[in-house]
């Protein structure tokens, strides 16, 4: 297949979920995976992880997805030994794997979660925030004052690989992501060492007007063209008819 020139001569687009992990993921690893609930999850590439093997794997995720779906799974299968996680309410495997000690949780308040990825991105090994001071989040951190008010030290989190779901993406891995669906994904992108992102819609270099690129190509090593996700809703309410 012939190399991008606007890739840096590397071709990113790959012909499915299983071959762009291929040679990328492994037992062990530690993955930051897009999405909040349902909505902008990388549905191809979870389910080609959990059919690649993998185990022993670390989770960081806002959620778990539900059971059947999404990083849900992974849990099924008892891939996941550990989840950094905000929100894991929907997912009743994961409450029976956790409550009988066979799954490791870290709780994270969802900002706190937020800005740890984002930090692992930038470079920034720690930070403070007043978020979970006097709480068991606090529990064994490091706390300051400042001013009038205290701190917890929070660490950065790092992933050894990102699946992130977005909208388009050009060929040289530019990507960009649909309303909400945006939500983790661009902070799960760049706290990897490699990112790999399955989209909707791969357009040629030049076709996204800069000014509309909401994550650049430079975090995205790898593209996987799903034009049909499912897209599944985790829960639907509707109003009853008037009477």
């Amino acid at each position: 297949m012939a190399g991008n020139p606007a890739s840096g001569g590397k071709q990113k687009v790959y012909a499915s979920a299983a071959a762009a992990l291929e040679g990328v993921v492994s037992d062990g690893q530690t993955l930051a995976v897009g999405g909040f609930g349902l909505c902008g999850i990388p549905e191809a590439l979870i389910g080609a992880l959990r059919d690649s093997g993998a185990k022993g794997l670390t989770a960081i995720s806002n959620n778990a997805g539900v059971d059947g779906f999404g990083l849900g799974l992974l849990l099924e299968t008892r891939q996941i030994k550990k989840m950094i996680s905000s929100y894991v309410g929907e997912n009743k495997e994961f409450e029976r794997q956790f409550l009988s000690g066979e799954l490791e949780l870290e709780f994270n308040p969802q900002g706190t979660l937020a800005e740890r990825l984002r930090a692992g991105g930038a470079g920034i090994p720690a930070f403070f925030t007043r978020t979970g001071y006097g709480t068991v989040v606090a529990e064994g951190k490091e706390t300051r004052q400042f001013g009038e008010h205290w701190y917890v030290m929070e660490t950065a989190l790092a992933a050894d690989v990102s699946l992130v779901k977005a909208w388009k993406a050009d060929k040289a891995g530019n990507l960009v992501f649909r309303k909400t669906a945006r939500n983790f994904n661009p902070a799960c992108a760049m706290a990897g060492k490699v990112c790999i992102a399955e989209v909707e819609e791969v357009v040629e270099v030049g076709a996204i007007d800069p000014d509309h690129v909401h994550l650049p190509g430079i975090y995205v090593d790898r593209i996987v063209h799903n034009p049909t996700p499912e897209k599944r809703i985790e829960q639907r309410t509707v109003r009853q008819g008037d009477k």
